[in-house]
Formats: C-alpha cells, sequence, structure tokens
C-alpha cells in the first residue's frame, strides 16, 4: 500500500513519458508488420519458387505474427501507463489540496497520515496562552471534532479523512492496474505460438477490467450513425484512439464511420488472436474413434456402430464442424492476405493490400474485405452474397471480388479501385426453407445502408464512384436497404436476383438508369407464376388441374425467391390453372431482368449457372467492370 508521501511525490508525468515510448515501439511494430504483409510475401514469391518459397513463407509468416504480438502487447503496457497516470492525478491532486489545508491551518501530517492541531486560542487569565492539541489519528467514520466548542479538531479530522481517502483510492489504482501489467509477460524465443497470441487475448481482457475507467468500451458509440462514429472518432487524439483500437479492437473493427486502416488493425488483431483460440480449441478435442468396428458375432451386419465414437460424437461432433468452419474461413482470409502484391499471370497487374473492414464468428459468422483502401479510391464497388453465404465459405467471395479488381482495373485507365467482399448480414443457409423469406434481408439492409454511409464518410477528397453489386439474395438485400432507408450508391447491379423487394428500378435511389441487372442463360427464371397459390405449394406433381407444372428449373433461386421478394404483374383478371396456349404467365414477378422493371439488362455471354457471373473472360464480369468505372456507353445489352 502506498503511503502518502508516496503519493504526493510520484512524477505522473514519468509514467506518460514512459507510455510514449511504449506506444512508440507498438506503432513501429504495426508498421513493420504491414511491410511484411503487404511487401515481403510477394517478394518472396517472385524470387523463389516451389518448397523454397514455401519455406521462407512460413518463416515471414511468422514474422508478422510476432510483430502483431508486439504490436498487441506494447499497446496494452502503453494504455496501461497512461490509464494509471491518468487516475492517479485525482487522489493525488486530493491529497495535495488537503496537505496545503493543513499547512494553511499550521496543522502537522505525522508520516501515519495522522494530524496534530493546536487548539484554539482563547483567554482564561492573566497571559495564559493556548497550547499543542494532542495529534488526531485518522479513525474511519468518526468525527468528534465537528459540532465541539474547538473547531480546529472538526478540521484536523477532516483533512485526515481527506488523506487517508486519497491514499485508500490510490491503493485500489496501483493495485488494478498492476495485477494487469504482471500478466503482460512473454515466454521467452522468437516463436509467437498459437498459445502466445490467445494468452495475448486474455492480457486485452485483463487491461479492460483495469483501464475501464480510463478508456470504457461504453464510450464508443455503438449503435450511433456513422457521422455520429466520424465525429466521436475525429474528436479525440491520437493517443487515446490508439488506446481504444487497442483495448477494444473489436468494438472499433466494426465502427461504421472510421477510416479504413483503423478498422483493419483492430480487425486484424481479433482475426489473429480468434485465429489462434479456435486451432488450440481444435487441438484439444480428443481423436475420434473409429466410427464402424467388425460385428464381433460375425454375423450380418457384418459392421457396427462404435459406442465410443457415438459418445465422442454427441459430445465434440458438433463443436468440431463449427471450430473446422471458422478456421476455414479466417484461413481464407489470411489468405488474401497472404496473396497480396502478387500478380496471378506475368504482366498483370499485382493483387493491391487487403483491408479487412469487419470480422467475428458470431452465428454464420461475418467478414468485410476490401482489395485496395476504399478511402482513396476513385472507384468503389462492394458485393453483397446471397443464399449459403457464411464466413466457412467466405473464400470463394473474395476471390469474386479479386477478379472484379482486376477487370475494373484493367478499364480504370490509372485512377485506385477498391473492391468490397461484404458478409456483413446473416445470410439465409438453405435455398428452399430459409431463401424465400425476407427477414434475412429486412435484418441486414440497415446494416448495409450503414456501410456505405460510412465509405462515404471516411472517403478523402472526391467522393468515390460507388456501386453495390448483389448476387441472388443478396440483391434482395439491396433493394431492402433502398426501401427502408436510403442507399447512397451511385449504381446497382444485380446477377442472378430472385427479386428486390421493390418493383420498378427508379425505387432504388440511384439515379435514373444506373439500374444493371444480368441473368444468365443457363440460370434461367420463369417470368411468371404459372399457378395460384404457395409457390411451395407447386414444388407437387400435377394436384393442379391434372398438369405437372414445370416450376422449379435447373436453379430454383430465382424461381422460389422471386415469389418471396418480388412485386407481382397481373396482366388478366383471369387466374386459369395451366400456362394458356401461348405460353405467357398470367402473372408475372419483376424481378430486375423483367423488361417492366426498368433496369439495363446486360450481355452475359460466357457466364454459365447461378455463380458464373464473375469467371474470368466473361461479358457479365466485363460489363459490372464497365460499371464500376464508369463506362457505361461500353456496357453490352442481352
Amino acid at each position: 500500500m502506498p503511503t502518502w508521501q508516496q503519493l504526493r511525490d510520484v512524477k505522473l508525468s514519468e509514467y506518460t513519458d514512459a507510455a510514449d515510448g511504449w506506444g512508440k515501439v507498438s506503432s513501429r511494430a504495426n508498421a513493420d508488420k504491414d511491410r511484411v504483409d503487404n511487401h515481403m510475401f510477394a517478394k518472396i514469391h517472385e524470387t523463389q519458387k516451389g518448397e523454397t518459397a514455401d519455406k521462407a513463407g512460413g518463416d515471414v509468416r511468422q514474422l508478422s505474427r510476432n510483430y502483431q504480438y508486439l504490436h498487441t502487447e506494447c499497446g496494452l503496457v502503453r494504455t496501461a501507463l497512461n490509464g494509471l497516470a491518468a487516475e492517479l492525478a485525482a487522489p493525488q491532486k486530493k491529497l495535495k489540496q488537503a496537505l496545503e489545508d493543513a499547512e494553511n491551518l499550521k496543522f502537522t501530517v505525522k508520516p501515519d497520515g495522522s494530524v496534530s492541531y493546536p487548539t484554539q486560542s482563547y483567554v482564561l487569565k492573566g497571559d495564559q496562552t493556548a497550547h499543542d492539541g494532542a495529534p488526531f489519528p485518522y479513525l474511519p467514520g468518526k468525527a468528534e471534532g465537528i459540532g465541539s466548542g474547538d473547531e480546529n479538531k472538526g478540521k484536523a479530522e477532516d483533512i485526515a479523512q481527506r488523506i487517508g481517502d486519497a491514499v485508500r483510492e490510490a491503493t485500489e489504482i496501483d493495485g488494478r492496474y498492476a495485477a494487469a501489467l504482471r500478466q503482460l509477460k512473454a515466454e521467452p524465443g522468437l516463436t509467437v505460438s498459437d498459445e502466445t497470441l490467445a494468452d495475448a487475448a486474455r492480457d486485452t481482457k485483463a487491461m479492460q477490467g483495469a483501464a475501464g475507467k480510463y478508456a470504457d468500451d461504453d464510450k464508443i458509440p455503438h449503435g450511433k450513425s456513422p457521422k455520429e462514429n466520424a465525429d466521436w472518432w475525429n474528436g479525440l487524439t491520437q493517443e487515446q484512439r490508439d488506446e481504444y483500437a487497442t483495448l477494444y479492437p473489436a468494438s472499433i473493427g466494426a465502427l461504421d464511420g472510421i477510416p479504413s486502416a483503423v478498422r483493419d488493425d483492430a480487425n486484424r488483431m481479433v482475426l489473429a488472436e480468434t485465429r489462434a483460440q479456435t486451432q488450440l480449441d481444435l487441438n484439444a478435442i480428443p481423436k475420434q474413434p473409429q466410427e464402424y468396428l467388425p460385428n464381433p458375432s460375425g454375423s450380418y451386419p457384418a459392421v457396427i456402430k462404435n459406442p465410443e465414437w457415438r459418445e465422442w460424437n454427441e459430445k465434440y461432433g458438433d463443436r468440431k464442424k463449427e471450430l473446422e468452419a471458422d478456421l476455414k474461413g479466417m484461413n481464407a482470409i489470411q489468405d488474401r492476405f497472404d496473396r497480396t502484391g502478387r500478380a496471378e499471370k506475368p504482366g498483370e497487374r499485382p493483387l493491391p493490400e487487403a483491408y479487412l473492414l469487419g470480422f467475428d464468428t458470431q452465428g454464420n459468422g461475418h467478414a468485410i474485405v476490401a482489395n485496395g483502401n476504399p478511402d482513396t479510391a476513385t472507384h468503389t464497388a462492394m458485393y453483397v452474397p446471397g443464399t449459403t453465404s457464411n464466413l466457412e465459405g467466405i473464400g470463394g467471395d473474395i476471390k469474386r471480388m479479386e477478379t472484379l479488381w482486376r477487370a475494373s482495373d484493367n478499364l480504370a485507365g490509372g485512377q485506385s479501385v477498391s473492391t468490397i467482399t461484404w458478409l456483413g448480414y446473416d445470410a439465409p443457409q438453405d435455398i428452399v426453407k430459409d431463401a424465400p423469406f425476407s427477414h434475412y434481408a429486412n435484418d441486414g439492409a440497415p446494416k448495409l445502408n450503414a456501410f456505405v454511409d460510412g465509405l462515404r464518410a471516411t472517403h478523402q477528397g472526391d467522393a468515390t464512384h460507388l456501386t453495390v453489386t448483389g448476387h441472388s439474395y443478396g440483391s434482395t438485400v439491396i433493394g431492402s436497404a433502398a426501401r427502408q432507408g436510403t442507399l447512397h450508391a451511385d449504381d446497382i447491379f444485380v446477377a442472378g436476383s430472385p427479386g428486390m423487394q421493390v418493383g420498378s428500378a427508379t425505387d432504388l435511389d440511384v439515379p435514373k438508369g444506373h439500374v444493371y441487372a444480368a441473368e444468365a442463360d443457363s440460370d434461367p427464371y420463369l417470368k411468371g407464376l404459372r399457378l395460384p397459390g404457395s409457390p411451395l405449394d407447386m414444388l407437387t406433381d400435377d394436384k393442379y388441374g391434372g398438369f405437372n407444372i414445370p416450376f422449379v428449373t435447373s436453379d430454383p433461386v430465382p424461381d422460389i425467391g422471386g415469389w418471396g421478394h418480388a412485386p407481382k404483374k397481373v396482366d388478366i383478371d383471369v387466374l386459369p390453372s395451366w400456362i394458356d396456349g401461348d405460353g405467357q404467365s398470367v402473372v408475372k414477378t419483376l424481378t430486375p431482368t423483367n423488361p417492366d422493371f426498368g433496369a439495363h439488362i446486360v450481355a452475359t455471354d460466357g457466364s454459365r449457372g447461378h455463380s458464373g457471373y464473375w469467371d474470368n473472360g466473361t461479358e457479365s464480369l466485363n460489363n459490372q467492370a464497365r460499371v464500376v468505372t464508369g463506362r457505361y456507353k461500353e456496357v453490352t445489352a442481352q
């Protein structure tokens, strides 16, 4: 427990000066990590091949982990020292004021914190003078002097009380930070293991508890608009920004309206620690027993279910699948980081730096990955994936935006391009059971609008030309965003859309003529409902009028989804139970590729199936790139 003399004499500036030093180390480590991630990997693969490249790549990846750990731990030390200094300032001020009052009253503060005082002067007889009173020790909860005939006794007690309060407050602060600082120890050696990174996450949590009064997560504007987030961020000092990003990386990484580089640093910290803990959790699961065993009786069946496997599967089966799914997605994100600066073909421009603008493993998992910095890009395209999208499969969505980046960069004439995979919502996971329902889109739409507004808030210089692209159910999210709020995009491009909850392109917030829709020949849409009733009812055979209605084609997404998400147009006031002789629909779903919707229906030559719109060399990809870069006159029509 510190003494009042130690509290009085401590130089808080020494703590803040030391914090500055640790902060510089943290910042340098982060810059070094960025250099490793964005330059060294590419150089290795330019100069080395085969096993040599793999070995060197592994060493460099380890170096990146080391810098990540240094950045985190040194940042925590900086925050601890700054927090300690900031919190000790209040009790030190309280103590110094009490000491000053004692000095002004000619009281004496003893080493143990007790206070001696002179009795009040009064005339008794003749020339008698006042005498010193006995020292008044600090007695918690007592105030004998207050209200007594001797006012000095009450004043002395008040001073002793304030001294004791200040020392106790300082003791609590010192103990809180000391406990957290003691945890900031690394194992000897140059290898930052999964265990070390997982320990860093625990260190962060411990420091959150220690420094919560100094930098509180509640002070972060959760649930506010991107503009309010930006105003809060811009009102902080750089040191405060660094401390919030270190202490609460998940909260800062999710905050629309603050710079992409800041969100990337914070989310990479979360990714590294979560990935390490996930691997450790997987390693802790016992080895799976053999599922089938030979039947010991030798009779039929020849094999039986292993009881040990049943027990293992009940206890670990689902958990193992969840961890493996999360790890697969995180590895795909890390793989994108590792490919920064690399070109797929000779003469091709290398991939730009990647930015992780969102990440968590809640539910089916979420990730937002950008190719190039959207805060400085002349042209930005963000892609909303559709049904079955989740963290486990994020690799395919990331690759699509890489392909679009290359195609757009080739047309940009030297202007900068950023393409973003936005898996920031909970997508439906089953085409039949989930995709026909709109609540996934309705829940995700406000998040999409907030992210777009955040891009607008953080962009430097002239506003970026922003295209929002939706695939399959992702287009429904885009339509819902425009319907529920305002989608501040310049262009909308949708592919394989089951419907957008609006009946006209003019309802989508972008300027007239800036909605584009693609539908490949092998991704067929039935333009209308053949029969009245629920689309799920029509999945049956011939109960309607004795006809077998071909409601479901080779791609059920538009067929089922179109009736869940697209307004309908009735051509005649009759609803027969079969298609008329001309093959025309009685009721049409107003999907974006219906001419009545009002979008530009673009050519898709070369695209195959429901997911081929981003295949290299296809006209659908080329048309997307033309829209992304504003080369509208070159867009080819279907």
